[in-house]
């Protein structure tokens, strides 16, 4: 899986500068969950690689880069560039949509992004029911809706596999707008569901919060999958390092 190595500074930048051109894009937050869609599904990797970039967003992707000699200058999480970008979109005059989240968390995440930023416009707001994969009837609404409001950046927080799949369905229609899956973070922004602590995003356990708040939702995957997964990649990543470093393609230098 390509990952660009690039701050959450650069990548806020290149956006906005792509966006003042005319020109959109599709940025990919990922983490173990995503990486191991891409390692064990067809369907999922060909998905991933129409976006225009990847970024390191769980601890685990990054220690796996550093051992395998091809380190990663930044994490760069959704739930911060959600801020990132709002503070950037007002600077510069760009317009936000806010779509998906549980309901009434998009509404309330504007209120808390426009206190924080005045000039911020939101060009809309909308939860509405999305189907995995969506159906075409929801992908027309959708697309009519976003026709209306011409957002310059789209947050897509309807959790993954799903927002990908809507993503990927509607981007070609949209070629000056930029599309972000951001997951949980309208619910971090409104305050619905606690972020954890900087320590524990800064030594990995980000994932063990959520699970103590979410625990029958989150169990299995984190539990059951992620964690042997996690285990076997950083064993392998290590096992490359030791051999000279992983090839030039390992990560890319978007």
């Amino acid at each position: 899986m390509p990952v660009a190595r690039v701050t959450r500074t650069e990548l806020v930048e290149r956006v906005l500068a792509e966006s003042e051109r005319g020109r959109g894009g599709w940025i990919i937050t990922a983490n173990v969950d995503y990486l191991q869609r891409f390692v064990s599904s067809p369907d999922s990797r060909a998905l991933y690689r129409q976006a225009d970039c990847i970024v390191a967003d769980g601890m685990p992707l990054l220690w796996a880069c550093k051992l395998r000699g091809t380190p990663l200058p930044d994490r760069v999480a959704g739930s911060d560039l959600v801020w990132l970008f709002a503070e950037g979109a007002a600077q510069r005059g760009r317009t936000l949509y806010l779509l998906g989240g549980n309901a009434g968390a998009g509404e309330r995440a504007a209120q808390i992004l426009r206190a924080r930023h005045p000039a911020l416009r939101i060009a809309g707001i909308s939860s509405p029911r999305v189907s995995n994969p969506p159906s075409a009837a929801e992908l027309a609404a959708l697309g009519a809706e976003l026709e209306r409001t011409a957002p310059d950046i789209v947050y897509v927080a309807f959790g993954a596999p799903k927002e990908e799949l809507l993503i990927g369905a509607l981007r070609a229609r949209f070629p000056r707008t930029w599309w972000v899956g951001v997951g949980i973070s309208l619910s971090f922004i409104a305050g619905e569901v606690k972020r954890a602590p900087r320590w524990m995003q800064r030594w990995g356990l980000e994932w063990l919060h959520r699970l103590v708040q979410e625990p029958r939702r989150l169990g299995g995957r984190y539990l059951g999958r992620n964690l042997p997964f996690t285990a076997r990649v950083l064993c392998e990543s290590a096992l490359v390092g030791l051999r000279g470093g992983a090839s030039a393609g390992a990560a890319s230098g978007e």
